[in-house]
């Protein structure tokens, strides 16, 4: 009893004496929050189902951005997709993948493609890679970004895959 006692005092001690974080000039939850609320406001409109993702990606200008790991992008991806991870987004490596910030973006993610969980291993609704990926991509300024919305089976998809089902 004399321990638990011990333990509760030093405890409350310390949550009122404690020293608030430092500051990181780097870090911005609010301009994130910011960010991830814009998108939100753009998603809707820009979502599309997979006969005009393909259309769209055949036009001239436009850049299917795969945001996945390499790993998973070289099990397969969309074809013609350009490989950035969304880890490695920086300023410097979005402006040699997409070097127009007016270019026309699609994005896809694990969440999109049933049948080949090797490839496109399913994550949490709330933490599909489509979402991160278009917050990203508002903070660094791209604007046109729209996103590919159904779950479609790559067995059955009209969208070119590489490497292809055999």
């Amino acid at each position: 009893m004399r321990t638990l006692v011990a333990a509760a005092l030093c405890a409350a001690s310390l949550g009122g004496a404690a020293a608030p974080p430092p500051a990181n000039p780097e870090i911005d939850m609010h301009a994130f929050l910011a960010a991830a609320h814009a998108a939100a406001d753009e998603r809707e409109s820009r979502r599309v189902d997979q006969a005009t993702f393909v259309t769209m990606m055949r036009e001239p200008g436009t850049v299917v951005l795969d945001a996945r790991s390499r790993a998973m992008f070289e099990r397969r991806h969309v074809a013609g997709a350009v490989s950035l991870s969304l880890p490695d987004f920086t300023e410097e490596t979005l402006a040699r993948a997409i070097p127009d910030r007016d270019a026309r973006v699609l994005i896809y993610c694990n969440n999109n493609f049933a049948g080949d969980a090797a490839a496109f291993p399913l994550k949490a609704p709330a933490a599909s890679l489509n979402l991160a990926t278009r917050v990203a991509l508002h903070a660094y300024g791209y604007r046109n970004v729209w996103e590919l919305a159904p779950y479609v089976d790559v067995a059955r998809t009209t969208i070119p895959l590489e490497p292809r089902i055999r």
